[in-house]
């Protein structure tokens, strides 16, 4: 066995890239999909400068004189928690091959999904919640109807998700209505997140 080197490729929205890849015979290629790197600019700044108005309100309503270890400790920590949320959101990629795909979450769990249990792949779009945009979402489904895999296109960009099917060589099905979380609820909850299983209005 040997260590084959091939060129790297990566998007600033959210690309893929083949890495260096351990190949018997006449190789194995590796996908390596990461989610957009823009989105932590976007949302990572805002929640930054929330910190602040946090931090001028402990002064204001402490006393000044002795006040200043609370202030100090609660920007030490909300620094800390931003800069852990972001090395997360760097660590999280989709590694999709011929035999499955090895997704390394955003908190750090590992979780493998055989290609010989996927039985095919589902595009919708998706209603934002109060709002008429929609977003792309991509359902890997396994044989027993369950979600095992999901890009949603708030992370993942489009280009992205067109590699899945054609790499794993499973039969992708498009759904060309947009649809609500609350339809999907209904329609198919075995794809959905544990937490949007259960609806806020009952």
């Amino acid at each position: 066995m040997s260590t084959a080197a091939m060129d790297t490729r990566s998007g600033d929205a959210g690309g893929s890239s083949i890495g260096p890849t351990a190949v018997r015979g006449d190789g194995l290629r590796v996908f390596t999909l990461r989610p957009r790197r823009t989105l932590t600019r976007s949302i990572g700044l805002p929640i930054a400068a929330l910190a602040l108005p946090v931090l001028a309100a402990e002064l204001w309503l402490l006393d000044p004189s002795g006040t200043w270890p609370i202030v100090a400790w609660t920007g030490l920590v909300t620094a800390a928690l931003i800069t852990i949320a972001w090395l997360a959101y760097q660590r999280t990629q989709a590694s999709v091959s011929e035999y499955g795909i090895v997704e390394r979450g955003f908190f750090g769990g590992t979780y493998t999904v055989a290609a010989r249990d996927i039985a095919g792949i589902l595009r919708v779009e998706l209603y934002r919640p109060n709002s008429l945009d929609t977003t792309h979402e991509l359902f890997v489904v396994s044989r027993n109807g369950r979600g095992v895999f999901r890009m949603r296109g708030r992370f993942w960009n489009t280009a992205t998700m067109d590699q899945v099917s054609e790499i794993l060589g499973a039969e992708e099905s498009v759904r060309t209505e947009p649809v609500t979380l609350a339809e999907l609820r209904e329609t198919d909850p075995n794809l959905l997140y544990w937490f949007e299983r259960r609806s806020l209005t009952r």
